[in-house]
């Protein structure tokens, strides 16, 4: 029997089979000897030990196409950032920490700014100009007014997302809405996984169906800088490649550098000047970062 692990807590796994349920399994002993670690997303072969209780043996994993260090998850398609355009209003340095966290482990994005019955014109065209320019596809919605819902559907539709988001932007606002129509299926994870021990908060798939399941992760740590070469941080903001091109010097690194073509950029109005400067913070944490580890 196959299966999606979407939820594993303290080596017990929750595999949900469609058309079928939700199984608790443990990992056969081969994955430790091996140093395999089976993660929330995987594609698993189970064995079931009872139909009655839905207990198993996780025996085989299938390939991962994807693996994410933070969180760990493997097969995620694609990632939803959820900010909110007022109350709180958005915190565009994180929200481009977030977009460099999944551009360094290559997960495509999909923005979603939520409360957009309080934005204003000038500031959803801002949104717009600063993030689809950088390639990013953008939605708006709200979800008290339950809009723009839709839209998020579609982007979801026959794909693992991980949703991720600051406190107070309406994410599981967002999440519940989405799950509507599914709530035995949602309802049975609770029920299964949300008893006794098993009740901390870890990385969990919800089954939205048709093989569509959206991943409600942990906190965001404000704090992440990218695993890169500070001279290659530029390659996280795809805005910028293009640019670096006409840099007049090898290894530019857009700051003080003369004749630089993403300075250029930024100047002609092709690069948000927000993007820009969140990208100098971010470089020079790198470089302090890099400066101490040798001291």
């Amino acid at each position: 029997m196959t299966g999606k692990i979407i939820k594993g807590i303290a080596g017990f796994y929750y595999v949900n089979v469609e058309n079928s349920g939700i199984y608790e399994c443990k990992a056969k002993g081969a994955f430790r000897k091996d140093k395999i670690k089976p993660l929330v997303g995987d594609d698993v072969e189970i064995d079931v030990i009872s139909a009655e209780e839905m207990t198993g043996n996780v025996i085989s994993i299938s390939p991962r196409k994807s693996e994410l260090i933070r969180p760990a998850v493997a097969n995620v398609d694609q990632a939803l950032l959820i900010f909110a355009t007022k109350n709180p209003a958005p915190n565009l340095n994180l929200l481009d920490r977030f977009l460099c966290m999944m551009e360094e482990q290559q997960v495509p994005i999909v923005i979603c700014f939520n409360k957009a019955d309080l934005a204003d014109d000038g500031f959803t065209q801002q949104m717009l100009d600063t993030y689809q320019r950088a390639g990013y596809k953008v939605i708006f919605t709200s979800a008290k007014q339950e809009e723009g819902i839709d839209a998020i559907r579609e982007v979801l539709r026959g794909k693992t997302s991980t949703v991720a988001g600051p406190s107070g932007v309406g994410k599981s606002s967002i999440v519940n809405l989405l799950t509507q129509g599914y709530t035995m299926e949602t309802g049975e994870v609770s029920e299964k996984i949300g008893r006794g021990k098993h009740t901390t908060r870890h990385s969990e798939l919800l089954y939205l169906g048709d093989d569509t399941y959206i991943m409600d992760t942990p906190g965001f740590s404000s704090l992440f800088v990218p695993k890169c070469e500070p001279v290659d941080l530029y390659k996280l903001f795809p805005e910028f490649i293009e640019p670096e091109t006409h840099c007049r010097f090898g290894g530019c690194v857009h700051h003080k550098e003369p004749d630089c073509g993403v300075k250029e950029a930024v100047e002609a109005g092709k690069i948000a000047k927000t993007r820009y400067e969140n990208y100098l913070q971010i470089y020079s944490e790198m470089v302090e970062q890099q400066n101490n580890k040798y001291r």
